[in-house]
C-alpha cells in the first residue's frame, strides 16, 4: 500500500512537471561562430586570450564579459575545423545528404568563460514542442579545448551527458584516465610519450645535468611529473625543478633569478602556450642566454613567440612538435572563403542588440583579415581535421550512409551512439594519415624535433631535424641529423651540461655526500683494478694473472720474477760461482803439480783431491739456481745441492777422523791406522754421500720440488719458484748436511790443538765454525726473503759456505807453496813434538 501511494505521488509530479513550460533565465551564451545542419558539432576555442571582467557593484545588472587580444593559435585552429565541416558538406562519399552545422564558443582563455561556453554549447537555444524541455542536447560532439586544464573541466561537465569530447591539442595524461573521463578522445598523442622523448633526447646528447621549469597547472605538473620520474630511472639529475602560473609575475621572476644563477646549461621546459610567452619577455627582458631551451608542442613551434628579441635567448632551441601535414586548400580557403561565410556580420541573429554585439566581438578578428603568415605552420591543423573527420565517419556508420541511397536522415543519434561509434573508428584521411584511438582515447605519438634556426637572409625558421615514433622498438624510436642542429647562441658545437665532467677509464665515479647522482668525484681504481669505460661505477679486478697497467685501464700480463741471468744480481752471483771454480781448478792443479812435496802427502792428497772436486760441484750446484725455474731445473737444484755438500762434509769429516787416527796411531802399541786406511776412507765418504742421495731418492719419488707461480706474497707481480714439494724431504736433506758439519765440527775442534807444526785439524774447525755460521744465519734469512731473493740467499750461503771451506782448508797449504817453500819439509810439518794422549 505504502510503496503504491509513492508510485501516485511521484506520477502526479511528473505530469505537473510536464505541464510546466521552459523558460529562459537570465542573457543566454551565444556562440561566436554558428551555423545549423542536420547535426551539429560543438567547438570551444581560446580564441583571445585576456578577458575584462565588467563591474560587479550588483547595482545594475552585470555587463558581457569583454574579451581581447586575439589567440591566432586557437584562432587558425577554428578555420581548419570550419574547413573541414565545409568540406565534408561537399563530399559525395561522407554523409552524402547530411549536412554538418556547428556552435563554436570563445573561452578567452579564462577558467570563468570556459564554465560558461560549456553551458551554452550543451544547452543550446532551442525548445522542444510547445515551449516544453525536450531534454535532449542538441549536440553530438564537441572539438576543444585547446589547453589540458581548461579540457579537464569540458570532459568533465559534458561526461555525465555522454558527450563525446575530441581535444587537438589537449596532451595531459591524467586524460588518458577511462575512469574519470570516459568521453575523452584526443587526435594528439598523450604528454607521457612526450615526457619519455624529453628523456630520450636529453639523454642522447650525453646531458645529465638540467634545469626544469613547468606551468602550475595539470597539464605543467603531470608532464613534468613524468619526465622527473624517468629521467631519474635514466640516471639524469635535475637541478631544479620550478613552476609558475600565468598570473604569479613574481613568482615567474623567481623562476627566472633561479635560471640564471643555476649551473645547468641545458632547461626542459614542459611549458604550455601562454607560460611559455610569458618567460619569454621576462628572458628577453633581462638578457639572458647561452641556454639550450628543449621544449613541448604546446610553444615550440609557436611562430609569433619568433622575434630578434626571442632569438637572443631562446635561439637554437630544440622541440618536439606535431607532425606538419599539408591540408590541401586550407590556404585558399581562409584567404578567400572564410571570411564571407563564415561571420554573421552581414546578417541579423536574434534581437539589433544582440547583432550589435556579435558585431563589436568581430571586430578584433577582422583585423587579422589579412594576416595568413603563419597558416602553414599550424601543426594542430591536422588534428582538428582529424577530429571532425573521426565525428563525420562516425556518423556515417550511424546513419547506415551509402554513395547511392545517401544517409537514413530519419534516425535519432544520440551523443552516446556517437561515444560509441568513436572507440571503433579507424579510417584514413586524403593527406594519408590513419586515424584511429587506443583503449586510453589517444592517438600514436609521433613527433618531429624541430630547431630555431636563423638562416643566411636574417629570416627565422623552423628546422626540422628529426622525428620520434613511439609505435617503433625503443632503439629506433629517435632520430636525429645533429649536423643539421643550431645550438644555443648560434653554436655549431654541442653545449655541455653536466654536474662533474665524466670519469675517463681508470678511475671510477665516487658520489659526492648531499649532493645528486650526477653529481661525484672521479677516484682512480687501486692497483689491481681497472675500468675500461668512462664513468665506471666500479673498478673491476683483473685475473690472478693480470695486474692494472700504470693508466688503470687495462689488465697486462704480471711480471714474472726469478732470478735471471740477465740482471745485476744474478750477473754477480754467476761471476762469484765461476771465481769459485777457477780457484778451485787452480788450487787442484797447484796440489797436482806438488803432490810429491811433505805438505801435501802429510794432509792426505787423495781426500784433499776429491774434496777439490766436491768444492768445484758446490760452486757447479749454485748456477743451477740462476734462471728461469723449470720442474727439471727445480729437481736437481736442490738434490744437487744437497748431495755435494754431503760429500763435500764427507770429505771434510774424513780428513778430520784422519788427523785423529793419525795422532791414535803414533802412540806406542797403536795400530788404529790399519783400520781407517785408505779403503775405509772412500768408503765413508762414499756411505756418507749414499745417505743422501737414498734420502733425495725418496724425496724426488715421493713429492719433488716444482715450477710455482707464487701470486701471494706480490699483488703485482708473479714469483716464479721452485716449490719444495714434501719440506720434509727438503729439511732431511739440510738436517742431514746439519747432522755431518756439526760432527766434522767437534771432531776438528778436538784436533784442534795437537802438536804439529801444520795442524790441519785448526783450519778445519775455522771452515766448519763458517759453514755453520753461514748455514745457521741462512735459516731466517731464507725464510723472510721475498721471491728472488730467498734464491738469492740460498746461492750466497752456498758460495760462502764454499769458499769457506776453499780458503780455511786449502788457504795456508797454498801460502806454503807458493810462499814459503823452506817450509815444505817433512821436518818442517812433522816439527819436535811432545805427544799427549786423549
Amino acid at each position: 500500500m505504502l510503496l503504491f501511494l509513492y508510485t501516485l505521488l511521484f506520477h502526479q509530479l511528473y505530469t505537473k512537471a510536464e505541464n510546466i513550460p521552459c523558460y529562459k533565465m537570465g542573457d543566454p551564451k551565444y556562440p561566436l561562430l554558428s551555423k545549423d545542419g542536420d547535426v551539429t558539432i560543438g567547438g570551444i576555442f581560446a580564441i583571445h586570450r585576456k578577458e575584462t571582467l565588467p563591474s560587479f557593484e550588483f547595482t545594475q545588472k552585470p555587463q558581457y564579459l569583454l574579451c581581447s587580444s586575439v589567440n591566432l593559435r586557437d584562432f587558425r585552429l577554428v578555420q581548419i575545423m570550419i574547413f573541414a565541416i565545409e568540406e565534408i558538406n561537399r563530399s559525395e562519399s561522407l554523409l552524402p545528404n547530411v549536412t554538418i552545422g556547428y556552435r563554436i564558443y570563445d573561452t578567452c582563455g579564462s577558467r570563468l568563460s570556459t564554465m560558461s561556453a560549456i553551458i551554452g554549447v550543451i544547452n543550446g537555444q532551442d525548445f522542444g514542442s510547445r515551449d516544453r524541455c525536450n531534454g535532449r542536447t542538441p549536440l553530438h560532439a564537441i572539438i576543444g579545448e585547446s589547453e589540458s586544464s581548461a579540457t579537464m573541466i569540458l570532459s568533465r561537465t559534458a561526461g555525465p551527458f555522454k558527450i563525446p569530447v575530441i581535444s587537438p591539442s589537449a596532451t595531459c595524461e591524467c586524460l588518458s584516465n577511462r575512469k574519470y573521463y570516459p568521453s575523452f578522445f584526443r587526435t594528439i598523442a598523450s604528454d607521457y610519450h612526450q615526457s619519455r622523448a624529453l628523456v630520450y633526447i636529453v639523454k642522447h646528447f650525453g646531458w645529465s645535468w638540467v634545469g626544469a621549469v613547468n606551468s602550475d597547472n595539470e597539464y605543467g605538473n603531470i608532464g613534468m611529473a613524468a619526465f622527473l620520474q624517468i629521467a631519474q630511472e635514466e640516471g639524469i639529475c635535475v637541478e631544479y625543478s620550478v613552476k609558475f602560473y600565468r598570473t604569479e609575475t613574481e613568482k615567474l621572476k623567481k623562476v627566472v633569478d633561479i635560471i640564471k644563477k643555476g649551473t645547468a646549461k641545458v632547461i626542459v621546459s614542459f611549458v604550455s602556450f601562454v607560460e611559455m610567452g610569458l618567460l619569454i619577455d621576462q628572458l628577453s627582458i633581462q638578457k639572458i642566454a647561452g641556454f639550450q631551451m628543449i621544449g613541448v608542442e604546446s610553444w615550440i613551434t609557436t611562430k609569433n613567440y619568433f622575434t630578434p628579441n626571442s632569438f637572443n635567448s631562446l635561439g637554437g632551441s630544440l622541440g618536439f612538435a606535431v607532425r606538419k601535414i599539408y591540408i590541401e586548400g586550407f590556404a585558399d580557403y581562409v584567404m578567400k572563403e572564410f571570411w564571407d561565410t563564415a561571420f554573421p556580420c552581414s546578417q541579423s541573429e536574434g534581437n539589433s542588440s544582440q547583432y550589435a554585439f556579435n558585431s563589436s566581438r568581430y571586430e578584433e578578428l577582422l583585423e587579422q583579415k589579412n594576416y595568413n603568415e603563419d597558416i602553414f605552420e599550424q601543426r594542430e591543423s591536422s588534428n582538428v581535421y582529424k577530429a571532425v573527420h573521426a565525428v563525420a565517419h562516425s556518423l556515417h556508420s550511424l546513419l547506415k550512409c551509402n554513395e547511392q541511397e545517401g544517409c537514413e536522415k530519419s534516425l535519432t543519434i544520440q551523443p552516446q551512439e556517437v561515444l560509441g561509434a568513436l572507440k571503433n573508428v579507424n579510417f584514413t584521411i586524403k593527406m594519408g594519415d590513419h586515424v584511429w584511438f587506443d583503449s586510453t582515447g589517444g592517438a600514436v605519438a609521433q613527433y618531429e624535433v624541430v630547431n630555431w634556426q636563423q638562416d643566411s637572409d636574417g629570416l627565422f625558421q623552423f628546422k626540422s631535424v628529426g622525428y620520434y615514433d613511439a609505435s617503433l622498438p625503443p632503439l629506433q624510436r629517435l632520430m636525429l641529423n645533429t649536423k643539421n642542429i643550431i645550438w644555443a647562441g648560434g653554436q655549431l658545437k654541442k653545449p655541455i651540461s653536466v654536474c662533474s665532467e665524466s670519469c675517463p677509464p681508470g678511475t671510477r665515479k665516487a658520489s659526492q655526500k648531499g649532493r645528486p647522482v650526477c653529481c661525484y668525484d672521479c677516484i682512480p681504481c687501486a692497483e689491481g683494478e681497472i675500468s675500461n669505460q668512462t664513468d665506471s661505477i666500479n673498478c673491476k679486478q683483473c685475473p690472478g694473472e693480470y695486474w692494472s697497467n700504470a693508466e688503470k685501464n687495462n689488465c697486462v700480463s704480471k711480471n714474472l720474477e726469478f732470478l735471471s741471468l740477465t740482471e745485476v744480481m744474478g750477473i754477480v752471483l754467476v761471476f762469484f760461482s765461476l771465481f769459485g771454480i777457477g780457484i778451485t781448478v787452480l788450487v787442484a792443479i797447484l796440489f797436482y803439480s806438488k803432490k810429491d812435496t811433505p805438505i801435501i802427502k802429510a794432509n792426505n792428497s787423495e781426500l784433499s783431491f776429491l774434496l777439490l772436486f766436491s768444492l768445484t760441484l758446490c760452486f757447479l750446484c749454485s748456477l743451477t739456481f740462476i734462471g728461469r725455474p723449470t720442474e727439471w731445473s727445480c729437481m736437481l737444484r736442490h738434490t744437487a745441492f744437497g748431495i755435494t755438500f754431503v760429500l763435500c762434509i764427507s770429505c771434510v769429516l774424513g780428513k778430520t777422523i784422519v788427523v785423529l787416527m793419525a795422532f791414535k796411531a803414533t802412540l806406542p802399541g797403536s795400530n788404529v791406522m790399519k783400520w781407517f786406511g785408505p779403503a775405509q776412507q772412500r768408503l765413508s765418504v762414499l756411505a756418507f754421500t749414499l745417505i743422501q742421495v737414498l734420502i733425495c731418492v725418496l724425496w724426488l719419488t715421493i713429492s719433488p720440488p716444482f715450477p710455482y707461480k707464487n701470486m701471494k706474497y706480490y699483488k703485482e707481480k708473479i714469483i716464479l719458484e721452485c716449490n719444495l714439494g714434501s719440506t720434509i724431504g727438503f729439511w732431511a736433506v739440510l738436517g742431514y748436511i746439519g747432522l755431518l758439519a756439526a760432527l766434522c765440527f767437534i771432531l776438528s775442534f778436538m784436533a784442534r790443538k795437537l802438536p804439529d807444526n801444520f795442524n790441519e785439524a785448526k783450519f778445519i774447525t775455522f771452515s766448519m765454525l763458517i759453514f755453520c755460521a753461514v748455514w745457521i744465519t741462512f735459516i731466517p734469512a731464507y725464510v723472510s726473503s721475498p721471491g728472488k731473493f730467498s734464491v738469492a740467499v740460498e746461492i750466497f750461503a752456498i758460495l760462502a759456505s764454499s769458499f769457506g771451506l776453499l780458503f780455511c782448508i786449502f788457504a795456508p797449504k797454498c801460502y806454503i807453496i807458493l810462499l814459503k817453500p823452506e817450509q815444505n819439509t817433512k821436518q818442517n810439518i812433522m816439527g819436535k813434538t811432545t805427544y799427549k794422549a786423549y
